[in-house]
């Protein structure tokens, strides 16, 4: 339950922020134009970008990315044009004028930036750049989605891919999946189990998978967090998600298994109240078993 003081807070920090970096004016950073066609301008880049993923990374719909769009167009600031090898895709990249622009508001943005640190001394400068990491850090980790997905889906097989990738790294012997009790895609699709995706601006970022079985506790299996996502608390978000449904189905207990050098995985589960217990199956890869007791709730 959210207390109304956070929500308070929130919201003046909200107003705060708005009106110090300007975004209620129709010309951002003195230029001719709002924030959305600026930060548009931004995402797009020298490299440009499709127009599917322009949506996806700024949760925008369609309707008010094209008008954004054809407002650059109008000003010369960037082109629109189908895929040559996919007509279905299309494609914005910036001008010569759109690099102009693009140069510019960087330049004013860190003059911007330099505006909100120049007044503070040595250390409010320091808070206030580790408490902004905070907020980002926070913020982003509010943005990722679990959706349960097919373990066939193509987001759900890059997921399983990347993970393989890291412990064949990572461990000392190397991994072959063809080794490993790997559940069959069966077990992790209703009503015999369940596989999440946590996805991060429409992009794939970690995975986690559940076994129901009829004759055993509920098992955790395949769960992974890209690199560049760890520390956003998506392994915890992803236990709290699977322990939910399990005990949504009338299971008592939460069990899995891992690799001795997943340091941080043993970590997290011993934090998150899971015990260890004695091996309970013959995964090769594994040199620890846990269990948790959760609260069994009504079937569902």
């Amino acid at each position: 339950m959210l207390e109304r003081p956070q929500i308070e807070q929130v919201r003046r920090f909200n107003r705060t922020i708005t009106e110090r970096v300007g975004v209620l004016h129709d010309h951002y950073l003195g230029r001719d134009r709002p924030i959305g066609e600026a930060r548009l301008l931004w995402e797009i880049g020298e490299r440009g970008s499709d127009v599917r993923r322009l949506r996806e990374r700024l949760g925008l719909d369609s309707g008010y990315v094209s008008r954004l769009l054809r407002a650059l167009e109008t000003a010369g600031l960037v082109t629109v044009e189908p895929l040559p090898s996919d007509k279905r895709v299309r494609t914005v990249r910036l001008t010569g004028a759109g690099r102009t622009e693009l140069d510019e508001l960087d330049r004013r943005s860190d003059e911007m930036a330099g505006s909100l640190l120049e007044p503070l001394n040595t250390s409010q400068r320091a808070r206030l750049v580790s408490a902004l990491a905070e907020a980002e850090r926070l913020l982003t980790a509010g943005t990722v989605s679990l959706d349960p997905v097919d373990p066939d889906h193509p987001d759900a097989q890059h997921c399983l891919r990347s993970f393989f990738a890291e412990l064949g790294e990572r461990l000392d012997t190397g991994f072959d999946p063809a080794r490993s009790l790997l559940p069959d895609a069966g077990e992790l699709r209703a009503p015999r189990g369940v596989f999440l995706v946590a996805r991060l601006h429409g992009e794939p970022v970690g995975c986690a998978g559940l076994k129901l079985p009829a004759d055993a506790p509920a098992e955790v299996k395949r769960m992974w967090v890209s690199p560049a996502t760890r520390g956003l608390g998506l392994a915890r978000r992803f236990l709290t998600e699977l322990e939910a449904r399990a005990a949504g189905h009338g299971y008592d207990t939460l069990r899995l298994d891992t690799n001795k050098v997943l340091t941080e995985a043993i970590r997290l589960y011993h934090a998150y109240g899971f015990t260890e217990v004695p091996a309970f199956n013959a995964e090769p890869y594994a040199h620890h078993w846990f269990e948790k007791r959760i609260t069994a709730g009504e079937p569902v």
